[in-house]
This record gives C-alpha cells, structure tokens and sequence, in this order.
C-alpha cells in the first residue's frame, strides 16, 4: 500500500450493519447477495494507480478481526444478542468475495458476492477506503483538509451562535468521508456542542461505531433499503410488493419495541403505509425520510400517524436525505411542537471541501439468484442491472395500490 491502512478496525462501519447483520444471522443466515459499486459521478475517473491501491486497501481490511475490547463494547449496545456477539467473534472479511477490475466508465468496478452475513458487511468500508483513495491522490490532501476544517469551523460557529437551529441531529458521513482524519475532526467537534447550555441544538451520536466507542458518544442507526429489499424480494415466493410488511415483521420478532425506526422509500413511501399499520406504527419509535420531499413527506407521515389515531408527537421523524443544517433548519421550523425531528447529516459533515465530493454507492443488485430493486420517492436512486425486474416491481406495486 502506497497510503496508510485506511480502515483499522472492524467497527470502523455504520451502526445499521450489525443491526441488519443480528437479524440476518438469526433469520436469513442462508441468503445469498450480489452487491456493485457506481459512481454517479460523470467526470470522475479512477486510475489504474487508484484501483490497486484500493486493492490493497481492502486486502488489508480483510485481515481484521474484532477484538475482545471492541465485541465487549458491542455487547453492551441493548440489544446486542450474546449470540451475535459469539458469531462475531469467529467472523472475518473474504478478499475472495471481492471482484475489483478496471471495467467500468469511471475506472473503477466492484462486485462482491457471497452470503447476506458477508456481503452486507463490505459495503461501508469499501465505499470509505474508495474516497479516501480518490482524494488522496487526485488532490494535495493537505489542501483538502485545510479547506475542511475552514468550513467545520463556521458549521460549528454558526450552530452554537444559534444563526442555524438543527434541532437534535447526528452524523451519518463514513461512507463519503473525506478521509478517517476528517471525520474523527468532525465528530469530536461537534461532540462538544453540548458542553454547554449557550447551543440549543444537540449533537446525539454518529453512526460510525468505531468513533462513537472512541468518543464516548452514542452509536445511531437502525436498517437500511437493503434490508427491505432483500427481506422481502429474496424469497421468491414472496409478491415484491409486501416487501415492507415481510421486513417490518422480521424486524419486530427480533427486537420487539427496540431499536425501531423504519425506513419508508424503499418502495416508494405510499406503498409502505399501505403495510405501516396500527401494530407497526405503534411499535416503531419513528420513520427515517431518504427520498423525495421532506416537507410534502412529513406532512404525509403527520397525516398517516393522527388516521391511525396516534398522537405524532410522540413518534420522530428522522430526516437523512442530502442534508445541511440550512435545510435542517428549515425542515424543523416548520415541523417544530407538531412532532419530534432528529436529522442524520452524512457527506456534509464528513467532506465538505473545496472540490465537489463524491456521489458514490454500492448497492444490492441481486439476492438469491434473483434480481433485486428498489423504487424510491426520487426518480433515478434505484440501482438494478435488469430493466425488466424494476418493469415487473412497478407493476406489482401500482396494482396494489390501485386494487387494494
């Protein structure tokens, strides 16, 4: 490796992971993923340079194994299972799960391949030390993160003046961090935002378990759309179009009224409160927002709460979609003594530059031998290789909508 080993620990994920990861070792334990790597980016473009190291980068990943301090550390978080803990324990990345080649438009492809356990685990890290590489040798790093921490500054400044007001917010940025530098600077700064009463927002935690454990601070997030997706598109048996109903319903037989904020788009948000029922809108605490508008989103999930004859303001909705603290100024004046909100700010936090940050994802693409999709509230943040599946998903969930 030309760099220095970018992801040092097995924690060093987002907090979502081991939550769909226990879930996934109790209840689908022999589901198979296909994942891939896309960048959005159009003139980005990976050098054969770049794509070893991240090679490299990744081997070297693989070579990790949870400490005792660090599964203690796990076992701590409620509603951790010993049995998960224990699994962990004996688990370890494959580099052989890993096809990483020069064939795509950017210069870069990824696939991995193997068991749900595996492959779910792959995707943040990955996407970390794929940034971190980019940036280091497109650009004078050092330039970089001069220009970071010039912006954190006046984010922080202008927060703790009270000129923006985010209400209480997280951070959600590992995955299109600039670097493991910049955003360990990020959450320790904002870790102090309430060291005193002058700052009326409240900085909560982050998601990247490794920084939340060496900081002290809470560790936030629950499921991800590749657990609808998967769930509920995985068995072949099951109508694609109930994929909330069957992923909310594994979701409570494995943590009951725990850990429970649903993710609502992954199928579009009308078809999920088709499924969002009184049981379940009762025993999730709240709903994270990730496509569409999130006015016109809240306003809807308002509505869908007081039908249901539950009172909004003891549910959160939690916003998590491309945020600033302007828009989430914004977004909690205008929701403010109607409901509780809570903001996850990923790239914003974690690689706010003085070049454009990259748009990069990896996605599940197939489970099971079978395609797999999602269909959100934004047109074009799907990601399937087959035209025909997402044709034949439309279908299942427009009948729904229209015949039931």
């Amino acid at each position: 490796m030309k760099l220095d080993q970018i992801i040092i620990s097995l924690l060093e994920t987002d907090l979502y992971k081991f939550s769909m990861g226990q879930a996934i070792y109790h209840q689908f334990p022999g589901y198979k993923t296909t994942w891939t790597f896309k960048c959005r980016n159009t003139d980005v473009h990976f050098t054969p340079e770049m794509v070893t190291e991240i090679k490299e980068q990744i081997k070297a990943y693989c070579d990790l194994r949870f400490t005792e301090e660090e599964l203690e550390y796990l076992d701590g978080i409620k509603w951790i299972k010993g049995s998960y803990v224990d699994f962990l324990r004996l688990w370890q990345p494959r580099f052989e799960d890993f096809e990483i080649t020069t064939d795509a438009e950017c210069g870069l492809a990824i696939d991995t391949k193997g068991t749900w356990l595996n492959t779910s685990m792959y995707e943040i890290p990955t996407l970390a030390i794929v940034n971190e590489v980019y940036f280091r040798m497109q650009y004078n790093y050092d330039e970089l993160l001069e220009s970071f921490k010039e912006k954190l500054d006046e984010k922080y400044n202008k927060l703790h003046s009270g000129t923006w007001y985010a209400g209480v917010f997280s951070e959600f940025g590992l995955r299109r961090r600039l670097s493991a530098e910049a955003q360990a600077l990020a959450v320790e700064k904002f870790s102090h935002l309430n060291d005193t009463m002058e700052c009326s927002s409240s900085f909560i935690g982050t998601s990247n378990v490794y920084l939340a454990k060496k900081f002290g601070i809470t560790p936030v997030g629950t499921m991800a759309h590749e657990w609808i997706m998967c769930v509920g598109q995985g068995n072949h048996k099951h109508n694609p179009a109930y994929s909330n109903w069957y992923a909310l319903n594994a979701w409570v037989r494995e943590y009951g009224v725990l850990n429970g904020t649903a993710l609502t788009d992954a199928i579009t948000t009308d078809c999920f409160l088709k499924d969002f029922q009184l049981t379940f809108a009762t025993l999730f605490s709240g709903v994270r927002h990730d496509s569409g508008d999130p006015i016109e989103w809240g306003e809807k999930m308002i509505r869908h709460y007081e039908s249901l004859g539950l009172d909004p303001k003891n549910k959160t909705l939690l916003f998590s979609d491309s945020l600033n603290f302007e828009k989430a100024d914004a977004i909690f004046r205008h929701f403010h003594n109607r409901t509780k909100v809570a903001f996850g700010i990923g790239t914003y936090l974690s690689n706010d530059t003085s070049v454009p940050a990259l748009n990069i994802v990896m996605k599940t693409t197939a489970c099971n031998g079978q395609d797999v999709a999602k269909i959100s509230d934004t047109p074009g943040k799907g990601m399937c290789r087959n035209p025909e599946y997402v044709d034949y998903l439309q279908r299942c969930i427009d009948w729904r909508m229209q015949h039931e």
